[in-house]
């Protein structure tokens, strides 16, 4: 699955649900998942949580009062159980633009 600009690029299987942004695993398994934000015109601090089943996993800031432009990225590996919930959430600040200059993008590295 990788999502950029409000579209989905590659979506094999349809288990990124475009219209909640929430990626729904079709299997257990570990999966990588990274993510980029882009925070623009906007003089106040950003966190971005990756959520699974509404719990943080990992998080990116960008804070930086004296740029137009900047960006926080992470990534993980993360145990995902068959239906687990895998999303992103804006946890402080707000994205001027939205999520269009930002990336999300995940796939099972190894089933179990």
């Amino acid at each position: 699955m990788f999502m950029q600009n409000n579209l989905v690029l590659v979506n094999i299987g349809n288990h990124f649900d475009l219209k909640a942004s929430v990626f729904q695993a079709p299997r257990r398994g570990i999966y990588s998942f990274s993510f980029h934000v882009v925070k623009v015109y906007n003089r106040q601090t950003i966190q971005v949580n990756l959520m699974q089943n509404d719990y943080p996993v990992i998080s990116a800031f960008a804070g930086d009062q004296d740029v137009t432009r900047e960006a926080a990225s992470n990534g993980v590996l993360l145990m995902v159980e068959r239906e687990d919930r895998v999303y992103l959430k804006l946890e402080r600040g707000t994205l001027m633009g939205g999520w269009k200059y930002s990336t999300f993008s995940g796939f099972l590295v190894f089933p179990l």
